[in-house]
């Protein structure tokens, strides 16, 4: 049995030193190093950074569906209901997978199966965690939450395969499908790539709306700082697969102290600024996970860098209240 583990405080979900290995044929990639965070219940905490920092992963960690076997959870704990999530029998990590903790996929039609109605699909979900329903009721609580999630005319929606949907009403699905059991965390995975701009604010506001319905709490993964912005109480910033700096939104946006989130926040377009304006970026490139530099992996790309960055690991300090940052001159 696995050890039972007392979360303290208002936190629902506690992760920590989380490490996730690859191995490839060039050899051992270290994919997400040491990343902790905590979730707080009935709030919306956002993992931002740029592709391959490592946000997907540790998403798909912590629901346990990481590829087999070539992946690995070197260390690490995620402690969900007093238990930690990585010790659970895979029996067990079926009951909570979809009922207890559920994901919203990046891409919906890869998510989706091709060749089964949705209606059909939305079933397997409640014979999985209700089996006592009649086919009826499982039928009749399908097109409840296909019309909770907006979706006009759910009857005959249902009755459609993925490919006969457009994207935003795929995405739709995935969210319906998400919430059908009424998670206590919902992980959304880039929830609005590649939908246009009024489809991606109508995704949002429908996840803020039912996340503030069911007091669910909602990790919210995206490379857009203007989303954070406007959605979440907390925000992580990744780089390179270590957390750079953790902080609620609001002190993340006025006080940044990590020399990346200054720059990512420097580079986001700004209605007072001059049209035309060149917008400022961040030199340079982000370090390959195979050939990983020693001490702080945005030396490279810092303009303040000094002789201690190239040689020591930056270890997570706090500044400030719920405010921490890895960086050696913070």
């Amino acid at each position: 049995m696995p050890d039972k583990v007392v979360i303290t405080d208002n936190t629902i979900l506690d992760v920590k030193d989380l490490t996730v290995e690859f191995n490839t044929e060039l050899g051992v990639v270290r994919a997400v190093d040491e990343v902790s965070f905590k979730l707080k219940r009935g709030k919306i905490l956002g993992i931002a950074g740029e592709s391959g920092c490592g946000k997907s992963v540790t998403a798909l960690s912590i629901m346990r569906l990481l590829p087999k076997p070539v992946s690995k959870i070197v260390q690490g704990k995620a402690l969900f209901d007093n238990q930690n999530i990585f010790d659970l029998p895979v029996t067990d990590m079926h009951h909570i997978r979809g009922k207890k903790i559920s994901m919203i996929f990046q891409e919906p039609m890869t998510a989706l199966n091709p060749v089964h109605v949705i209606g059909k699909q939305m079933k397997e979900i409640y014979k999985l965690h209700f089996p006592q329903l009649s086919s009826k009721e499982m039928r009749d609580s399908s097109i409840k939450m296909v019309e909770k999630v907006g979706i006009p005319d759910p009857e005959k929606i249902i009755k459609k395969y993925p490919h006969q949907l457009s994207g935003g009403m795929r995405q739709r699905i995935m969210i319906a499908m998400s919430l059908a059991c009424e998670p206590d965390i919902l992980i959304a995975d880039e929830p609005t790539t590649a939908l246009d701009v009024t489809i991606q604010a109508q995704i949002l506001d429908l996840i803020n709306s039912l996340q503030k319905k069911l007091n669910m709490s909602v990790i919210l993964i995206t490379h857009d700082l203007g989303v954070i912005a406007e959605n979440c109480d907390d925000v992580v910033v990744m780089y390179a697969g270590r957390v750079a700096e953790k902080a609620g939104v609001k002190n993340l946006f006025k006080h940044p102290r990590h020399p990346y989130t200054k720059g990512l926040l420097t580079s986001i377009p700004q209605l007072a600024k001059h049209s035309k304006t060149i917008l400022p970026t961040i030199t340079g490139q982000v370090p390959s996970l195979m050939n990983m530099p020693h001490g702080c992996r945005f030396a490279d790309r810092c303009s303040l860098t000094e002789t201690v960055c190239k040689k020591t690991t930056p270890q997570i300090k706090n500044i400030g209240k719920n405010h921490t940052v890895a960086c050696h001159l913070a």
